[in-house]
């Protein structure tokens, strides 16, 4: 699947997101208040009832990068979820620029990156709120 094919996502879309993460919470919450947000299902994969077997998945590969699910069926993984979600909430521009050459090389490395320490970096952040 190309990077560009995140434009084409079609709504709505379940996003299976970890709930345990601060950073993730922060996401969701703002995905709750947006005006489309109609167009967004949210799954905690931490959620007690959640079962990726049930959709062909391991819970396991699952923690480790955000998944969202199109209406078709297609599945969007890691940086190509938050594409199609950011796609899907109407922010097409912005999509099409991370999706080019280079950026979105950087862009992917970025979020492999980020979501390997996304749990430590939100505790992080929390800290120095409190601190203040």
């Amino acid at each position: 699947m190309s990077r560009r094919a995140a434009l084409s996502a079609t709504p709505p879309v379940t996003l299976y997101h970890d709930g345990h993460c601060p950073l993730c919470q922060r996401e969701v919450a703002w995905l709750s208040r947006h005006p489309r947000r109609e167009r967004v299902a949210l799954v905690d994969i931490q959620a007690p009832e959640f079962d990726a077997e049930a959709l062909g998945k391991r819970f396991e590969a699952m923690i480790g990068r955000l998944h969202l699910q199109d209406a078709e069926g297609r599945w969007f993984i890691g940086m190509d979820a938050s594409r199609a979600l950011y796609a899907v909430l109407g922010y097409r521009r912005l999509v099409w620029l991370s999706s080019l050459p280079g950026v979105a090389a950087a862009l992917d490395a970025g979020y492999l990156w980020f979501a390997r320490r996304r749990v430590r970096l939100g505790r992080w952040l929390e800290g120095r709120r409190r601190k203040r």
